[in-house]
């Protein structure tokens, strides 16, 4: 029986984080968490089972690689440790804007001489 403390489930949310910004939109060069596409991420224990629930958008609805991003996130959420089943939810409301972009990402774009 898992009953994860807060600080162990911060430590996975952490890490899920670090493998999520591995994951890059193709068509700007920035990692999807930093993009502001992920809006947030959730744990639901089932016992023994640990769920996370990773809650994104994309930058259009009409986005042509939206199947594999999706399997993706899935696909690193459950490379990170206590994790056994990862469940990613796509939402457009909020719509996703330029201004959800982190500092970090405008940094990048604004080196990188990207505009978007």
């Amino acid at each position: 029986m898992n009953n994860f403390t807060k600080e162990q489930l911060e430590d996975i949310e952490k890490k899920i984080i670090f493998n999520l910004k591995q994951v890059y939109d193709p068509e700007i060069p920035v990692n999807i968490y930093d993009l502001g596409l992920v809006y947030k991420i959730e744990f639901e224990e089932k016992e023994p089972y640990l769920h996370a629930i990773v809650t994104m958008t994309l930058t259009s609805p009409a986005c042509p690689v939206a199947e594999s991003l999706l399997e993706q996130v899935k696909y690193v959420t459950l490379a990170v440790d206590l994790v056994d089943e990862a469940f990613v939810h796509l939402v457009f409301d909020p719509p996703w804007d330029k201004n959800m972009i982190s500092e970090e990402g405008r940094d990048y774009l604004m080196m990188n001489g990207t505009l978007i």
